[in-house]
C-alpha cells in the first residue's frame, strides 16, 4: 500500500490527475478532496490530521475494505 498526493482538478464532470501517474485498471482508491483555496494554520492541522487517520487505517493492524462494503456506487461511473 502506497500513500502518494497527486495535484487533480474536477473538470465538471470527472477528477482529472494534473500529473501523470501510473495506475492500473480497475485499482482500488481514496479520493481526499482539500480545497487548495484553503490557506494557513487550518489547512496545515488538516493535513497533519488526514495523514494520520490514513496512517492509522492502513497500518497492519486493519482488515482489508471489501468492495462489497460499497452500498452505493456512482452512477456516473462507467467501466
Amino acid at each position: 500500500k502506497t500513500l502518494v498526493t497527486l495535484p487533480a482538478h474536477f473538470n465538471g464532470k470527472m477528477i482529472v490527475l494534473d500529473t501523470p501517474f501510473n495506475l492500473k485498471p480497475d485499482e482500488k482508491l481514496l479520493v481526499t478532496v482539500l480545497n487548495s483555496d484553503n490557506t494557513g494554520d487550518e489547512r496545515k492541522e488538516w493535513i497533519a490530521s488526514s495523514l494520520s487517520g490514513l496512517n492509522k487505517t492502513y497500518s497492519g493492524e486493519e482488515p482489508e475494505y471489501n468492495p462489497s462494503l460499497i452500498k452505493e456506487t456512482n452512477p456516473e461511473y462507467k467501466k
